[in-house]
C-alpha cells in the first residue's frame, strides 16, 4: 500500500531546518517552522519557501497562530517534529541541569502539541537529557505525551550509521496517537553494511583555502568525487559559506606541528597555551586535533574552534569552514546560512543532520503505511463477512 499523499510536518525549534530538510527529502510537505533565532529563521525561510516561519520565543507562540500560518485545522497535521534547545542537557555545559531555564522548553513543545494534536510526534535531543535529574526529564516527557493520548518510545541513534560522516549520538522520542507501530530506522552504514562516509568523502571537492581567506563564493575545486558529494551538490555550481576563520600566528604555528591523527600532544611544550603546559597526557583528548582523511568527524558543535576539538583541516593549516561543517552535517550545498560567521556556525552545529532526519522520516512512513494496510485489511474482512452473510 502506498503511504499517505503529502504527509504534513510542522517544526518547532526548527533552527536552520535540518530536521525539516530530512523530512522533505523523504517526501513530506513542511508547512511551518518556529524558532527564536531570527538568523536561523532567515536560513529556514530561504530554503523552505513552501513553509511559513514564525519567529520569537516559543512562550509567546500559540497553537492557533501556528495552525493559521500553516493553513490547517486542529488534528490535521500529520507530524510535529522538534528539538528543544539542548544546551541545558549537553555534557559540554558544565552547569547543565534541571534548573537551567532551557531545560524546561520541552514543556512548551507539549503545550503546542496539545493545541494542534498531530498524528505523530518526533522530538530530538542530546543524550545528556537521559541523565538529568536521574532520568526525571525523560520520565516527564513520556508522561506528558501519554497524558495527551500518545504512545511513545525512544532510542539513541548514531548519525554515522545513516550516512552522516560524523560521530553524533542523539536521542529520538517518537510518539503516535494512531494504532501504527513505532519504528526506528535500521542502520544503513557500518560493519556488514555500506562503508561509513568519512571526512574526505565529504569535503575533498571544496576549494583550498589559506588561514583567514574569506573571499566567496567560489567554484568547486573538482568534479564530485563520490556519490555523497554529488548528492549534496545537486545543481549548485558555486560554494557558499566557505571562508576560513583567521587564527592567530601562534595557532597556525601550533597546527604545523600536528600530523593527521595528531593533537595538542604533538605541539612543542613551549608553544602550548599556558593552561595546557601542565596537562596530563590523558586530558584535553581532542583539543587541537587534526583528523585523518579517513576518519569520521567528531561531533560538529556550534563553533569549530581548535581549542574545543578535532576541527583542524586534515591537510590545510586552518580550522573547518561553515561549509565544511555543513557537509559533515549532511546539509545540501543549496543551504546558504545567513548572518555572520559565528551565527552560521551556531545554525549548523545546532541542527539535526538532514540524512539522519530523512532516515527517521522514512521509518515513520513505513509505520504509517503499516497502519493503513491494517485498517484496509479490516475493512476488506468486514466486506467479505457481509457478503458471506
Amino acid at each position: 500500500m502506498k503511504p499517505r499523499h503529502n504527509m504534513t510536518v510542522m517544526d518547532l525549534f526548527c533552527g536552520a531546518g535540518g530536521l525539516s530538510e530530512g523530512f522533505r527529502q523523504a517526501g513530506f510537505h513542511v508547512l511551518a517552522g518556529q524558532d527564536y533565532d531570527d538568523r536561523a529563521g532567515e536560513t529556514f525561510a530561504a530554503t523552505h519557501s513552501e513553509a511559513k516561519f514564525i519567529g520569537g520565543p516559543i512562550q509567546n507562540v500559540t497553537a492557533q497562530k501556528l495552525l493559521k500560518a500553516a493553513g490547517v485545522k486542529k488534528g490535521e497535521i500529520d507530524v510535529m517534529v522538534g528539538g528543544p534547545p539542548c544546551q541545558g542537557y549537553s555534557v559540554y555545559n558544565h552547569q547543565r541541569g534541571i534548573n537551567d531555564p532551557r531545560a524546561g522548553l520541552f514543556r512548551e513543545y507539549l503545550r503546542i502539541v496539545e493545541g494542534i494534536q498531530p498524528r505523530w510526534l518526533v522530538m530530538e535531543n542530546v543524550t545528556g537529557i537521559m541523565s538529568i535529574a536521574g532520568g526525571g526529564i525523560v520520565h516527564e516527557i513520556f508522561e506528558g505525551m501519554k497524558s495527551l493520548g500518545y504512545r511513545v518510545d525512544m532510542k539513541v541513534l548514531r548519525a554515522e550509521e545513516y550516512g552522516v560522516p560524523q560521530e553524533r549520538r542523539r536521542v529520538f522520542f517518537i510518539a503516535t496517537r494512531t494504532d501504527a507501530p513505532i519504528l526506528f530506522p535500521e542502520p544503513t552504514h557500518g560493519p556488514g553494511l555500506r562503508p561509513f562516509v568519512n571526512i574526505w568523502d565529504a569535503i575533498s571537492d571544496l576549494p583550498k583555502l589559506e588561514n583567514g581567506d574569506r573571499a566567496e563564493p567560489r567554484p568547486y575545486r573538482t568534479r564530485p568525487q563520490n556519490s555523497y558529494q554529488a548528492l549534496l551538490r545537486g545543481d549548485c555550481t558555486i560554494v557558499q559559506n566557505h571562508s576560513a576563520s583567521r587564527l592567530s600566528n601562534i595557532n597556525v604555528e601550533r597546527m604545523r606541528h600536528i600530523p593527521a591523527g595528531g593533537s595538542w600532544r604533538d605541539i612543542p611544550i613551549d608553544l602550548l597555551p599556558a593552561g595546557m603546559k601542565l596537562a596530563k597526557r590523558s586530558d584535553h583528548t581532542k583539543r587541537y586535533g587534526r583528523p585523518r582523511k579517513t576518519d569520521l568527524s567528531c561531533t560538529v558543535l556550534t563553533k569549530c574552534d581548535v581549542h574545543w576539538g578535532a576541527y583542524i583541516h586534515p591537510v590545510q593549516d586552518r580550522s573547518f569552514t561553515v561549509r565544511e561543517a555543513a557537509r559533515l552535517q549532511s546539509f545540501p550545498d543549496l543551504f546558504t546560512f545567513k548572518g555572520n560567521i559565528t551565527e552560521q556556525f551556531v545554525q549548523v552545529g545546532n541542527a539535526v543532520p538532514p540524512l539522519l532526519g530523512k532516515s527517521v522520516a522514512e521509518a515513520l512512513l513505513i509505520a504509517d503505511t503499516t497502519e493503513m494496510a491494517s485498517k484496509q485489511m479490516k475493512i476488506n474482512s468486514r466486506k467479505e463477512l457481509s457478503i458471506a452473510v
